[in-house]
């Protein structure tokens, strides 16, 4: 029975980064005229894709937070996530879409300000996720010990090469790859240690 709840869970935390793998394979290398429509309805599609990455990080902190350390860092790990969510949607919005869209519209000069101002907004939601991650792998370590190390390591090297990969191949599918892969872990981990008790 607990197997089946951590194969539910698995699915339902990996599914957010292969979705966006499998985007990334697709996803046009350059914005140019003509892939300018591409650009922008991938990013339209993917819109409420990239926030549910963080679902790897809930879930596992899923309850009302304890009055101790561990619920401080519970709900520091809630703020990064929604930080990120907001920002890397920003960056998706601005760099994505607007940037497709007025390419597409033969609009000159702007793409590259709004790629500029995307990056930063990309940026401040991959630190927010970051700060999540620290957060949420320390909340695990404390509640189920050294088996959640190995996913921890991978998690902060997907976190780490997602500040300037986006989801572009090579590397950006491989990083939400990673993602999945350290949520599959934590995954796996909790659910063993919860077992033994």
């Amino acid at each position: 029975m607990r197997s089946l709840r951590a194969l539910r869970t698995t699915a339902l935390v990996t599914a957010a980064p292969l979705v966006l793998a499998a985007a990334g394979l697709v996803h046009p290398r350059h914005l140019t005229a003509a892939t300018a429509g591409d650009w922008a309805g991938l990013h339209i599609a993917l819109l409420p894709v990239f926030p549910f990455l963080v679902l790897g990080l809930v879930v596992p902190l899923w309850g009302r937070p304890r009055r101790d350390a561990e619920g401080a860092l519970t709900v520091l790990a809630w703020a990064g996530c929604l930080g990120y969510a907001a920002y890397y949607s920003g960056l998706d919005a601005v760099a994505g879409i607007s940037a497709g869209t007025v390419v597409d519209h033969g609009v000159h000069g702007a793409a590259g300000r709004l790629f500029a101002v995307g990056d930063e907004l990309g940026r401040a939601g991959v630190y927010a996720l970051a700060v999540a991650c620290i957060a949420t792998c320390a909340v695990l370590y404390r509640r189920h010990g050294v088996g959640v190390l190995p996913g921890a390591v991978v998690l902060f090297a997907a976190c780490w090469s997602f500040v300037d990969s986006h989801i572009f191949w090579p590397r950006g599918v491989l990083t939400m790859l990673g993602f999945a892969l350290a949520f599959a872990l934590l995954t796996v981990a909790t659910s063993r240690r919860e077992e033994g008790h």
